[in-house]
C-alpha cells in the first residue's frame, strides 16, 4: 500500500492541528515541517521505504521500534514522536495529507497562502511573478506560488487553494459553454452569438 497523495480530509485536518498547537508554542513548527517534508521526499524517492511507512502488513511494534532506530539523533525528538503516534493509530499512510493540512497551518499563522497554479504551459518568471502580484492583491496575503504545467488543459488558468479549485481553463468555458446550449437551447445561444457579432461588425 502507497503512501496515501490525497488532498487533506477532516482527519488530517485533526492530527495537523494538534501538531501545530504542540510546535507553536515554542517556535518549531517551520522546523517540523521542514523535516516532515523531507520524510515525504525520502519515501516517494525510495519504493521500499515508502512500503515500510504505509503498509499495513509490518507489525506495529516492530516498525515503532525501527523508527526509532532510524529517525533518532536524525530529526527531532517532535517528529520521531508523531511519526510513532501515527504508526500506533495506524495513520502513516496518511502522513501526505496530514503534511499539507499542517502545511496550510504554518503557512496560515505567518499570514501566507499556497496556491497551486496549472497552465496549459510553463509560466516564465514574469508571468508568475504576476499572478503572485494579482493573487496576494486579491486575497490580502503573501500567495506563495507553485506552478505546474498540465499538458491536458488547452488554454487559461486553474488554481488549488487547499482543497478548493478555482477553475479558469478553456475547458471549463467550453464545459459552461455546453450546459448554456443545454439549459437555453440552440436558439438561445445562436441569437447571443448573433449579438456579439453585430457588435463587433459596428465597431469595425
Amino acid at each position: 500500500m502507497p503512501l496515501s497523495e490525497t488532498q487533506p480530509d477532516a482527519l488530517a485536518r485533526i492530527y495537523a492541528t494538534a501538531l501545530f498547537e504542540l510546535t507553536s508554542a515554542s517556535g518549531q513548527a517551520e522546523a517540523i515541517l521542514g523535516e516532515l517534508e523531507d520524510i515525504l521526499e525520502a519515501a516517494r524517492g525510495d519504493k521500499a521505504f515508502g512500503e515500510f511507512l504505509s503498509s499495513r502488513v509490518i507489525n506495529t511494534n516492530r516498525r515503532d521500534a525501527s523508527l526509532s532506530k532510524i529517525f533518532e539523533g536524525r530529526a527531532s525528538p517532535v517528529t520521531l514522536n508523531f511519526l510513532r503516534v501515527l504508526n500506533d493509530k495506524d495513520r502513516l499512510a496518511h502522513l501526505p495529507a496530514i503534511t499539507a493540512a499542517f502545511d496550510e497551518k504554518v503557512q496560515e499563522s505567518y499570514g501566507r497562502v499556497e496556491i497551486d497554479v496549472f497552465t496549459a504551459s510553463p509560466m516564465d518568471a514574469a508571468a508568475l511573478a504576476d499572478v503572485k502580484a494579482r493573487l496576494s492583491a486579491a486575497i490580502g496575503k503573501d500567495a506563495i506560488v507553485h506552478p505546474y504545467t498540465d499538458a491536458a488543459m488547452v488554454g487559461g488558468i486553474k488554481l488549488r487553494i487547499g482543497d478548493q479549485l478555482i477553475d479558469g481553463s478553456v475547458q471549463s468555458q467550453l464545459r459552461q459553454l455546453k450546459d448554456k446550449l443545454t439549459t437555453d437551447g440552440a436558439a438561445s445561444l445562436r441569437s447571443k452569438f448573433g449579438q456579439i457579432l453585430d457588435d463587433t461588425a459596428g465597431g469595425e
